[in-house]
């Protein structure tokens, strides 16, 4: 692949406008998970009751992204990405003004989904620009967006350290309108695309058990990592004692390998094919689990998480490079459908860490409860690539015997 080719064949500016749109929802969307151990510790939380107010965000994405996705695909990316975020300013001021009960930090946190759902809205939007042989690599870079939990548990825990956790969510609206203003003058919506199927086609690109088995591999690679990064800060606080800061530092690190791979895993699945690439990042992400699982020492710790990481990030990138060829005119709709799936992952996941660790007093269950999820997800895309395999080669063999 010739990359100035890449760079002529669709439109940059959008390509770059939905990057900086999911970047900034999604750090909106991780805020609390940043600032989980602050709140935390002003209401005496419970291993779950923490486990369940970092979950709700991610359920809240979930719910948000099918009713996205359509909107998209029915109304235009940029008109949909502009309302979500002006949707997504009515929590960061709950948050920084009236967030002082719990009740208040469940339900801020449910509308802060509405960033989640920005991943229905950014994807499309990029890739309805380019051709078919670039969608890993586009879809790859948009979604890298995922980075911007960077931002949040980077800056998230020093400002809450110096201003007070409330306040985090006033200073969150800055970025917010930035990138709201050059979203508005960027982005365009690719006047060629493929109009959408009507509403009552859905139940029948439903029925395609493709979607059923995207939204499982979705629901472990990105619900692990969304999970993960939400419930992370806490878990490197209370397993290993380290402050709050650091151990958002930590977090920081392990998505920072798991956002900017993404690309990477989009760019080799455009080469070697999504599905053979999903069968070893699954296999390599449930052996790692059952390394984790065993609570090694802190350092050793870190890097299994990295290496976690890098494997969901690259798989979260093999992924998107399968539906825009499978499903050219739904691509909206299977992303909302797909990213609900993968927020309905990162949901449980949390809660999953958060139950075992009260059940048991150790989280070594709840991962290790994971990675035999993933071994079920190897042997299920690995008879997907052989079956993909066998349509290939035997229409050619067909054709060299007619010959």
């Amino acid at each position: 692949m010739k990359m100035k080719s890449f760079w002529r064949a669709g439109h940059a500016p959008t390509l770059l406008s939905s990057f900086l749109y999911f970047d900034i929802s999604f750090m909106i969307w991780n805020l609390l998970g940043a600032l989980g151990a602050f709140a935390a510790e002003q209401f005496a939380l419970t291993p779950v009751e923490k486990g369940l107010m970092v979950a709700i965000p991610v359920l809240g994405g979930a719910l948000l992204r099918i009713p996205m996705g359509m909107l998209a695909d029915r109304w235009g990316g940029k008109r949909a990405g502009l309302l979500g975020m002006v949707i997504t300013a009515v929590p960061l001021v709950w948050g920084w003004q009236f967030a002082d009960r719990m009740t208040d930090v469940y339900a801020l946190g449910f509308l802060l989904g509405v960033g989640g759902a920005s991943f229905a809205v950014a994807l499309p939007l990029a890739s309805r620009w380019y051709p078919k042989e670039y969608q890993g690599l586009v879809m790859g870079i948009a979604g890298a967006g995922n980075s911007g939990t960077v931002l949040a548990t980077l800056f998230g825990p020093r400002l809450a350290e110096v201003y007070g956790w409330n306040a985090v969510f006033g200073w969150a609206l800055v970025p917010l309108a930035t990138v709201f203003f050059l979203f508005a003058w960027l982005a365009r919506d690719c006047p060629t695309a493929v109009k959408p199927v009507a509403i009552r086609e859905y139940k029948a690109v439903l029925r395609r058990k493709e979607s059923w088995t995207f939204c499982f591999f979705y629901s472990l690679s990105f619900g692990g990592f969304v999970g993960l990064t939400s419930y992370l800060g806490m878990f490197f606080f209370d397993e290993y004692g380290v402050s709050k800061v650091r151990a958002g530092d930590f977090v920081t690190a392990v998505v920072f390998a798991g956002s900017f791979v993404r690309p990477f895993g989009g760019y080799l699945a455009d080469r070697i094919g999504g599905m053979k690439l999903l069968v070893f990042l699954f296999a390599a992400s449930a052996a790692l689990l059952v390394a984790i699982g065993t609570l090694p020492p802190l350092a050793a710790m870190f890097g299994l998480m990295i290496a976690l990481f890098l494997c969901f990030g690259a798989a979260n990138g093999a992924l998107f490079q399968v539906i825009p060829t499978v499903f050219p005119k739904e691509i909206g709709l299977l992303t909302g459908i797909v990213g609900a799936a993968g927020g309905l992952g990162g949901f449980l996941l949390p809660n999953a860490l958060g139950i075992m660790k009260q059940w048991t007093n150790s989280y070594a269950y709840g991962f290790w409860m994971l990675a035999l999820v993933l071994g079920a997800a190897v042997v299920l895309a690995r008879r997907l690539h052989m079956r993909a395999t066998a349509a290939v080669c035997l229409p050619q063999e067909a054709t060299e015997q007619s010959g």
